[in-house]
């Protein structure tokens, strides 16, 4: 090789631009080695040519140039070179190469494909039963680029289980290792891809989208996945379309002019584009020319990096373009090398020597290898070097070599001398294999695909052509630099909006309208639910221990509810008991002191005490309902307040009793039955109506216990802790004694004529009945209708008031005339014995009679 350095090179290369001397670069795409790599790269594309017009199985023509295959494959010659020239991989052995075009047509792919497969040292395939003794003449195929062609090759190379790294084929359909047990990729699946375009989505807020693929495996197979994974984000499709690819005969100008219409006349703001560069350019074309209105395009890789799209007349006036492309090891030498390469091939000298050193490039066979690349310049591919990254082509020959380093069991002094290698032998090195590419460690997992950061990626337009702006990163979680970017909208800060619906606010839940569920109302939780997302189409529900008001992002804790003794009605009702049961014991005190006196004697003596002990402890039965519910506390409160007050009511019916018989019977017969009113039999009728009250308790707390229950639906915000009656007619039975003792009172008082000049007694009988049936009549709708938490308070109340309307009417109007009238305290007036005037001055008989309602009023006897 003549001796010329990098500065002469690069000078030789600048003259080939300005000469346009032709090169010989295409036959540096071949070298021999003791392994041989094939190569598929996408050097030219066959636009304009018919396919359909072809009739027989002739070679077809490339016509339109791609510098992007013609970079790809120079980074697989200089990853080939540094394997060569180094000894860290395979040592003492040489790797060589041998790089096709593609044509980024599966029929073009076929021819190269068939002559990497042919035996070893020919040109044809032999027919086996048995393939494991067959030695191809490559080791291992780097490529194609494509999905679409990786689809073909992939089945082809896998029959003969031949490795195939590709460094562009990302469709997830190639990770099955049913269909492709040979195929590998130093890119990531489209899955991959595909969810950092939905993360992008979510950072947005971009709900509301339209997604478009091209119309072959990689477009249907990518909107496909990118439904399913929108779906779980509640992102919403609203239009959803294929671009058919272009041909020669018919372009499919109705379709695309259909989809663009669709899409431009709906309110999304952002289209995903997930297409092949053909049918991007078939559609950007249209949209151009249809004065599309501006949108975000979210776009896969396939097309981002494409020259083809890039370069459409009109394209800055599309909206904004945003997309991933794979993050990889810079190769900052490529350019350099890019550029000696140039050099050389434009050094005649060399292309001698490459002649002489590689005689036969059987272009007979598999025609010219690029004929482009022979009139390339450094200028045509600049900005191909500046816009894209060709780690992945290097990569992929470094995974193969390590595959063989592994195999031939190679070290720091050599590989080992062995039979050569078979390519089948290679792929159970290279699943789950570690290789190192520069200074990043990879691997290949069990589907054979390795594991990639993603560049967000924006194109900012100069001119003609766009920048390649670097906005975010994705490596599991994306990661924005929302500084850096600009959009379409008015200013160039502000991202468009693309949504059905506005965002509900804190405590609503979407309810959704039509099809898609980002088209929706906003509705309110109500009270005992609440929204658990953003995202939530239905309020959930507060567990049993939880509550929450309306419009609630969460529940609370409740509280347990009870008539607490700090409580200001329970403080109250205390402060009632004080007055009642301090009015209780001062009267009986008064009895007590009095015992002898004839107003005592005339109640029933040791009667009326007993009554008003009873009374009093009646009142003090309230006691067992504030405070925290006890099953014992539960089943004494009735018993405790019904006995005491049957005692004290049978007092009073037998006082009833007397005054009926002394005022409505003959004479005779108050002597006969005074036994029964004042001596033991009084006492014995009290016993009864006791036991009888006994009894009936028994059986009530028996058939019809009262429990602890914990209620957690009576209160919005608390649970309720009470006790708990099971049944309305058992409860109205155990009032039912004393509603027969007193309504035998009201009987016995109501229609008897007082006789002058003595004490009204059936006045205050009758006044003590009527109030016991107001308030236990009132107690019922009442106690029905109240808040279950307030119930205690409300029995509290009727026992207090029934009680203090009893001391009120029988009682007080008696201590009355012990304390303030001890003139009127004497047998006639009380007990009517000895003549009308003894013991008294007519004008003080004429002038008292007692109001037993109101004790301090003092009128003329009637």
């Amino acid at each position: 090789m003549p001796g010329l350095t990098p500065l002469g090179l690069s000078l030789l290369a600048l003259l080939g631009l300005t000469v346009g001397a032709p090169l010989c670069l295409s036959r540096l795409l071949r070298m021999q080695g003791d392994y041989m790599l094939g190569g598929l790269f996408p050097m030219s594309s066959a636009e304009g040519t018919g396919f359909g017009d072809r009739t027989r199985p002739e070679s077809i023509t490339c016509k339109r140039f791609s510098g992007f295959g013609l970079l790809w494959a120079l980074a697989v010659k200089m990853a080939v070179d540094e394997i060569n020239n180094g000894s860290a991989l395979l040592p003492g052995l040489r790797l060589g190469y041998d790089l096709f075009d593609t044509c980024s047509e599966p029929m073009v792919a076929m021819k190269p494909s068939l002559v990497f497969l042919a035996k070893a040292g020919s040109r044809n395939i032999a027919a086996y039963c048995n393939y494991t003794q067959y030695q191809p003449r490559v080791l291992a195929v780097i490529g194609p680029y494509s999905s679409e062609l990786a689809l073909v090759t992939g089945k082809f190379f896998s029959f003969f289980l031949m490795p195939q790294v590709s460094y562009g084929a990302s469709m997830d359909r190639l990770s099955d290792r049913e269909m492709f047990p040979s195929f590998f990729r130093t890119v990531p699946s489209d899955r991959v891809q595909l969810r950092a375009i939905v993360e992008l989505l979510v950072a947005f807020s971009w709900n509301w989208v339209a997604a478009v693929g091209s119309d072959d495996e990689y477009g249907r197979q990518g909107l496909s996945i990118f439904s399913k994974l929108a779906s779980a984000r509640n992102i919403c499709i609203a239009h959803q379309g294929l671009v058919p690819l272009p041909n020669s005969h018919r372009m499919p100008l109705g379709q695309v002019e259909k989809l663009l219409q669709v899409v431009n006349q709906s309110n999304v703001q952002v289209v995903v584009l997930f297409a092949s560069a053909r049918a991007a350019h078939t559609l950007f074309s249209y949209s151009v020319h249809s004065q599309l209105t501006p949108k975000v395009w979210v776009t896969s890789e396939a097309w981002l990096a494409s020259d083809l799209v890039a370069t459409v007349p009109g394209m800055a006036q599309v909206g904004t373009v945003l997309g991933f492309l794979q993050r990889s090891d810079p190769l900052p030498e490529f350019r350099s090398y890019v550029a000696t390469h140039l050099a050389l091939a434009a050094d005649p000298a060399f292309c001698t020597s490459l002649d002489a050193a590689q005689p036969g490039l059987e272009e007979d066979v598999v025609g010219p290898r690029c004929p482009q690349c022979d009139h390339v310049t450094l200028k045509n591919l600049l900005a191909w070097l500046t816009n894209h990254r060709f780690f992945a082509a290097y990569a992929a020959v470094y995974s193969v070599a390590q595959a063989l380093h592994n195999t031939l069991r190679c070290n720091a002094s050599g590989c080992p001398a062995r039979k050569p290698v078979q390519p089948w032998q290679l792929l159970d090195r290279m699943y789950n294999m570690r290789f190192h590419a520069r200074d990043l460690e990879l691997s290949f997992d069990a589907s054979g695909n390795v594991d990639m950061k993603y560049d967000l990626t924006l194109w900012m337009w100069r001119g003609q052509e766009p920048e390649v702006r670097t906005v975010g990163i994705f490596d599991g979680q994306l990661r924005l630099n929302r500084s850096q970017m600009k959009w379409h909208t008015l200013g160039n800060q502000e991202p468009p909006v693309s949504q059905c619906s506005r965002q509900c606010a804190e405590g609503q839940v979407r309810r959704v309208k039509g099809f898609h569920s980002c088209c929706y109302d906003c509705v309110d939780c109500r009270a005992g639910t609440y929204r658990r997302t953003q995202d939530d189409l239905f309020c959930t529900q507060c567990g049993l221990n939880e509550w929450s008001p309306d419009r609630s992002t969460r529940c609370f804790p409740r509280r347990p509810k009870f008539l607490a003794w700090g409580e200001p009605i329970t403080l109250g009702l205390l402060m009632l008991l004080g007055l009642v049961l301090g009015l209780t014991l001062a009267a009986l005190g008064l009895f007590v002191r009095h015992w002898d006196s004839p107003m005592v004697q005339a109640s029933g003596g040791p009667l009326a005490c007993f009554g008003l002990a009873c009374l009093g402890l009646a009142c003090l039965s309230v006691l067992l309902f504030p405070g925290w519910p006890s099953p014992t506390g539960c089943l004494a409160q009735q018993p405790l307040f019904h006995l005491p007050l049957t005692g004290c009511l049978s007092t009073l019916f037998l006082q009833a009793a007397e005054t009926f018989v002394e005022s409505e019977l003959p004479p005779g017969w108050m002597g006969r039955l005074q036994g029964w009113f004042r001596g033991p039999g009084a006492w014995l009728i009290v016993l009864v109506a006791v036991l009888a009250q006994a009894a009936l308790c028994t059986w009530y707390l028996v058939a019809f216990p009262f429990k602890v229950v914990t209620d957690w639906q009576a209160l919005p915000q608390e649970v309720l802790v009470h006790c708990c009656m099971h049944s309305w007619i058992s409860f109205g039975l155990a009032h039912a004694t004393n509603a027969i003792l007193a309504f035998l009172c009201f009987l016995g008082t109501f229609l008897v004529q007082s006789q002058p000049s003595r004490y009204n007694r059936a006045r205050g009988l009758t006044f003590a009945t009527l109030s016991h049936f107001i308030i236990w009549i009132s107690f019922v709708p009442l106690f029905a209708n109240v808040n279950m938490a307030y119930q205690p308070a409300v029995q509290m109340t009727a026992i207090l008031l029934c009680a203090l309307g009893i001391l009120a009417s029988v009682y007080l109007p008696k201590c009355y005339l012990l304390l303030w009238c001890p003139a009127l305290n004497t047998p006639e007036f009380f007990l009517g014995e000895g003549p009308g005037n003894v013991g008294e001055t007519r004008e003080n008989q004429e002038s008292v009679t007692l109001d037993p309602v109101s004790p301090a009023a003092v009128t003329p006897t009637q």
